[in-house]
């Protein structure tokens, strides 16, 4: 036998590994940055009534822009992050990325200046949408085959409790120096989100470098240590016949890439795109973005900024504390129930929340204006969590070929942020025009567009391989019309 036969493909043997705590470990370091992304993104929801009332006059775009800045700049860090990491490898953009988002919240909390401000918020955006791209990234080129799913997975769950703990520490913080709220709470608020950016930069130094990578930059000797560290024990010589094995896989997929972006894979990418646009445009962040300036006054009417501020985020905190457990719903039954009817489903809660939200925002007052737009805001957000929010970002990293999946998902991506941002941007202008109560009825109304869309070009594509999944597409491309419900595998 010879010594070529006698290797190992240490590949082989990763997507096998059984997950040890180190592993776990190494996954919640990973996916800190979808903390950050939570907390980041939703601490400017208490911090925005203090900044407008005694620090800085933004007008409707400027209000707009603090609070979806964010989104902006993740969009373009989602872009730019596929290049980045494929020349300089995972471990050091999520390094350079908890840097970014460090110096971001910093920026934040001793801002001197509008500008400055505006473009500290823009900067945690590029950490937020490079890092959150990476993460998913590196998770699955060391996941074992059979925990990939429940491994990423933990990104889209760290999103949600990042955004509740924002809102606890706001509250907590108000709470305890309510007389402090205009001068530094708020940059308490914001800057105190430099803390777990720290602790993620000094600890993914320690973090190895994706095996994969190091293989197709030729690195042998530091992805045999990179292994190890994984607890897969081979030799450097492994690593090399494992090189060899993955060069004949990529020959192939070169000669297949050219084929990759057939009339099915561009309607997918449609598909994917459309769904994350419905996604953002039917409002589930405006609550949560603008949450405390918009619910206080319906609890603590006629009381002081602080008061309302407080009470705004304490109800906030229990509407993102539900987001936190519908998510786990999601993840629970989104391969039992299947994308296509729980995304439908999803969306009718929705609408019909949103309307419930409206009806107690439009047409009631006191107690009951405040318990039943409270019951159809959180029953609004529950609904998004358990069928939209998860399946957006599930449907993106099945729906494409490996030859393309990487630019299909980031051209995704970029539309999810964009639609993020232009919704957020475009909301306080619109809540001045014609109220929040109409509003919501306008979200009700693209939700039920969404069922549409989702009826019409969604398919089912749970039990489906990627293989399977993209002939699916091929064919409804064709003119073909499988069922959308229970397409058939081809055999």
């Amino acid at each position: 036998m010879s010594a070529t036969t006698e290797r190992i493909n240490a590949l082989d043997r990763l997507d096998k590994n059984v997950p040890s705590k180190f592993i776990w470990s190494l996954t919640l370091l990973a996916t800190l940055g979808g903390f950050l992304f939570g907390y980041d993104t939703a601490n400017i929801g208490s911090a925005l009534p203090f900044i407008e009332a005694h620090v800085y006059t933004l007008g409707s775009f400027g209000t707009g822009y603090l609070v979806a800045g964010a989104s902006l700049g993740a969009a373009a860090g989602a872009l730019l992050a596929g290049p980045l990491t494929d020349a300089f490898g995972r471990r050091s953009l999520l390094i350079v990325d908890a840097g970014i988002y460090a110096v971001g919240a910093i920026l934040s909390a001793i801002t001197w200046h509008v500008a400055v401000l505006l473009t500290a918020r823009t900067l945690i955006g590029l950490a937020i949408g490079a890092d959150s791209a990476i993460a998913t990234a590196y998770i699955s080129e060391y996941a074992p085959a059979d925990r990939r799913g429940s491994l990423a997975m933990l990104q889209q769950w760290m999103i949600t409790v990042g955004i509740l703990f924002s809102f606890l520490v706001s509250f907590v913080i108000l709470k305890i120096f309510p007389g402090s709220a205009a001068n530094t709470d708020w940059r308490w608020f914001l800057g105190l989100g430099a803390v777990p950016a720290i602790i993620g930069l000094i600890f993914r130094f320690e973090m190895p470098e994706s095996p994969r990578w190091l293989i197709r930059k030729e690195k042998y000797e530091s992805a045999r240590d990179s292994f190890k560290k994984l607890d897969i024990d081979v030799t450097t010589e492994d690593v090399e016949y494992t090189a060899q094995q993955l060069e004949k896989a990529d020959q192939r997929q070169e000669r297949e890439k050219k084929r990759a972006w057939t009339p099915g894979v561009k309607r997918a990418l449609t598909v994917v795109c459309v769904f994350f646009i419905f996604q953002q445009i039917t409002g589930i962040n405006v609550p949560l973005y603008y949450g405390p300036q918009l619910l206080g006054p319906y609890f603590e009417s006629g009381q002081s900024l602080v008061v309302t501020t407080t009470a705004g985020v304490e109800v906030t905190l229990i509407i993102t504390a539900v987001n936190v457990i519908s998510t786990y719903f999601a993840f629970k039954y989104i391969d039992k129930i299947g994308r296509r009817k729980l995304a439908m489903g999803g969306f009718a809660g929705m609408a019909v929340f949103a309307v419930v939200a409206a009806i107690g925002i439009g047409l009631m007052t006191g107690v009951a204006r405040a318990t039943v737009g409270m019951i159809g805001l959180t029953f609004f957000v529950s609904a998004f969590a358990i069928g939209v929010g998860g399946t957006g970002w599930l449907i993106q990293g099945e729906m494409f070929p490996t030859a393309v999946r990487g630019q299909a998902a980031s051209i995704a991506a970029f539309f999810d942020w964009m639609a993020n941002y232009a919704l957020i941007e475009a909301f306080p202008a619109w809540q001045r025009g014609i109220g929040l109560g109409w509003v919501m009825v306008c979200f009700a109304g693209i939700c039920l567009i969404a069922i549409g869309f989702v009826a019409r070009y969604l398919p089912e594509t749970k039990n489906l391989s990627v293989e399977e999944i993209n002939r699916v597409f091929d064919d409804a491309a064709a003119g073909k019309s499988p069922s959308m419900s229970h397409p058939v595998p081809a055999h």
